[in-house]
């Protein structure tokens, strides 16, 4: 399995961002924002408010047909779109959010624009901004099997591998979300490609659910973290501070993005502000259940 840090230094800002969580007996609290939502210099702004709370930044890569989003993320995506963004604004705000402080920067993408772009080039402009390491919610091989073969596949291999090479080479950390129903050995299969965090969704659906978090959740953290031998962060359905501290007592990562986003739409005048109350409202959240001192 692949436990070991690649050979770069913004790869090592995640593993840092863990082991300074983990210090402190509580999850490492990831925040989630498509960049250019809802404007360039607003969704900037709302970055670097948010980067004071949060261990983790996200930045994600607006697309036209996010398959695993909800109308929450699917919106924001299409505002971000619409005002313009381009590939260079994800490289441009890694750049200077990891100037900016500690914080560990992540990317995540759906495969289709790394593709459009060359997934080494993309890999190297991610680790020249700084950037610990991605994750492709839908390569075929790795993702939700909602992927289809491509004309790269078919000369340089499955679009996993040819990612997975690409990130390889960059020094990133290749992160990646587990299926519904995986068996054991498709867990054990994806620990051996994948470092950094391995991540599991906290409620079944799309991103953006608002429901109680699986009773099943602590045993599957445990059951992925045995398998695979790596970090694991819980998405996808974290809509209040109460669940990122339910999931902190045993997760090692909590992610958050609609519920941050949805406090955004709710307020457009006041985004970034907004952002920022709540990154620090989850932030105490994932405080919250740190164990008393003894």
């Amino acid at each position: 399995m692949t436990t070991s840090t690649p050979p770069s230094w913004s790869a090592a800002g995640l593993d840092h961002a863990l082991a300074r969580s983990r210090a402190e007996q509580r999850a490492a609290l990831g925040l989630y924002l498509p960049v250019g939502y809802p404007t360039r210099a607003a969704g900037l702004d709302a970055l670097h408010l948010m980067a004071k709370h949060a261990d983790v930044l996200q930045l994600g890569v607006p697309h036209t047909d996010p398959v695993l989003d909800g109308p929450v993320i699917r919106r924001a995506a299409a505002q971000a779109l619409d005002a313009g963004f381009r590939m260079r604004d994800l490289f441009d705000a890694a750049t200077e959010l990891t100037a900016a402080g500690t914080t560990a920067v992540l990317a995540m993408s759906y495969w289709k624009p790394i593709e459009v772009y060359g997934p080494r080039a993309f890999a190297e402009e991610l680790a020249a901004a700084g950037v610990a390491g991605m994750l492709v919610p839908d390569l075929p091989e790795t993702g939700t099997g909602t992927g289809t073969k491509t004309e790269t596949d078919a000369e340089t291999g499955t679009a996993a591998s040819t990612w997975q090479r690409a990130a390889h080479a960059a020094g990133l950390h290749t992160s990646t979300l587990i299926p519904p129903r995986a068996s054991d050995a498709h867990l054990a299969a994806l620990g051996s490609v994948t470092s950094g965090l391995i991540h599991v969704p906290a409620t079944p659906g799309l991103t953006g659910a608002r429901r109680p978090l699986s009773p099943y959740l602590p045993h599957l953290v445990r059951r992925v973290r045995t398998l695979t031998g790596l970090p694991v962060a819980v998405g996808i359905g974290i809509g209040t501070p109460d669940q990122a501290a339910q999931a902190s007592a045993y997760a090692d990562s909590v992610i958050v993005g609609s519920a941050v986003i949805r406090r955004m739409h709710a307020q457009p005048g006041a985004a970034a502000v907004t952002a920022a109350e709540a990154a620090r409202d989850f932030a105490e959240g994932v405080r919250r259940a740190r164990p008393p001192s003894t």
